[in-house]
């Protein structure tokens, strides 16, 4: 707890078996007072088994669901054990528990609904493709919803209580930045704190230059025409 902010760390998991346990571990050891959950989202590997040998808190997808099918899942989880707070936390190791705290106090002390891990946010880093990606989605985004945020692809994502209840039951509510630029379009507050984040240590990205490509190009058609198609309304 932050801030007397009941806060849990959502941490999607999808083949991690090399990542899971020291992701953990570290995030234990900085922040033990935090509650985590893993959502083992159908992998092949090992991840499941490793958590259940190392008593992890962990809920285990039969299938291969997606990062949306897992993050939902962890914000009924959420929201059903009476969180203030999630936050989005990837398995490779790559964000760093050092700024958990700083993210759960500009939720606590702002007036806002999200708050973003940003790599970008004390300005742009050396050129990469990432980069590149980033910044053409943050103009897209600041096109439709008249706000700039700087890394819009971070997964590092601190949710408030009115968001659970939103990702949790409505459908086609996935993490990304089609559905950031939706939320800010319809009245959704974001901040951004400075962060730095570790390369992956072991295994791929699924994002491989061919995907990349898909991605991006699927996720600018989905900001600049199919959001202006949703209808924003809680289920519960």
């Amino acid at each position: 707890m932050v801030n007397n902010m009941k806060t849990l760390i959502l941490i999607p998991a999808y083949n991690e078996a090399k990542n899971i346990v020291q992701t953990v571990t570290t995030l234990k050891a900085e922040c033990p007072d935090i509650d985590y959950v893993i959502v083992n989202d159908g992998s092949k590997d090992e991840t499941a088994l490793l958590c259940r040998e190392n008593n992890l808190n962990l809920l285990d997808l039969p299938i291969n669901l997606g990062l949306a099918g897992a993050f939902q899942l962890g914000m009924q989880y959420a929201f059903k054990h009476g969180y203030d707070a999630v936050l989005q936390f990837d398995g490779d190791g790559q964000h760093k528990p050092e700024y958990i705290a700083e993210l759960c106090n500009t939720l606590s002390d702002n007036d806002c609904d999200i708050v973003i891990g940003s790599r970008f946010l004390d300005g742009k880093k050396s050129f990469s493709g990432r980069m590149v990606g980033s910044s053409f989605l943050s103009f897209l985004i600041l096109i439709v919803s008249r706000v700039k945020i700087t890394d819009p692809t971070s997964g590092m994502r601190l949710y408030n209580k009115k968001l659970i209840n939103e990702f949790a039951w409505n459908p086609n509510y996935d993490p990304e930045p089609d559905t950031l630029a939706y939320l800010m379009r319809t009245g959704v507050k974001v901040k951004e704190v400075a962060v730095t984040m570790k390369e992956r240590e072991h295994g791929e990205s699924y994002l491989n230059f061919t995907a990349a490509l898909k991605y991006m190009l699927r996720t600018s058609i989905s900001i600049l025409f199919i959001q202006w198609f949703r209808k924003r309304g809680l289920t519960k």
